[in-house]
């Protein structure tokens, strides 16, 4: 008798919750099968039924945290506030735990590498000299801040609103850490502090 595909579906995304949890708390070296299979309430065979191992576990969220990134940006039309894209992809990917688990302290360099390399974050940087031998150095000292800044802001627990972080990075992006870092002292005056 066939398993019904709720059920199914139903057991793997267990198995996937308990696997990102337990990624998020220590490295996947130290993950069994057996500590996944009982904290999901299933035993080691139901497991293999789904996955052949911990990597392919691994693969696999990966790979749906990737397409659901790709979607979010191929569904939209992007403004001239690039980063609040960025952010936004990333932010409305399906699952923020897993993404949480995936960009945490034990997470794969591997995994941010696929990000920089399968999401096409170049889109986001307006009329961008492709040709410019500084372009690849460029957009990598682009991307990878930009992944940077998100991972310590959902690490943070999201102390900054969204458009708080946004105007940080695009501070930043504009006019360096000078005016929130001076000689060795933290600025009182933030940049938005002169106004009004």
């Amino acid at each position: 008798m066939n398993k019904q595909p709720e059920i199914t579906d139903k057991t793997r995304q267990t198995f996937i919750n308990v696997f990102c949890d337990l990624y998020s708390q220590k490295p996947i070296e130290k993950i069994s099968i057996q500590e996944i299979a009982n904290q999901s309430g299933y035993n080691r065979s139901t497991f293999y039924q789904y996955f052949t191992d911990i990597y392919e576990l691994l693969d696999c969220v990966e790979e749906r945290v990737l397409k659901s990134i790709n979607e979010e940006m191929a569904s939209r039309e992007f403004s001239t506030h690039t980063f609040q894209d960025a952010l936004q992809c990333l932010e409305n990917a399906e699952e923020i735990s897993v993404l949480k688990a995936l960009l945490g302290d034990y997470g794969s360099v591997h995994f941010v590498e696929r990000l920089k390399r399968e999401i096409p974050f170049e889109r986001l940087i307006v009329d961008f000299p492709t040709n410019d031998v500084l372009a690849p150095y460029i957009i990598e000292f682009y991307i990878s801040t930009l992944i940077s800044m998100f991972r310590l802001w959902i690490r943070n627990g999201k102390d900054l609103s969204s458009e708080e972080l946004v105007k940080l990075v695009d501070s930043l992006f504009a006019n360096g850490i000078t005016p929130y870092h001076i000689f060795g002292t933290v600025n009182p005056r933030r940049p938005d502090s002169n106004k009004k």
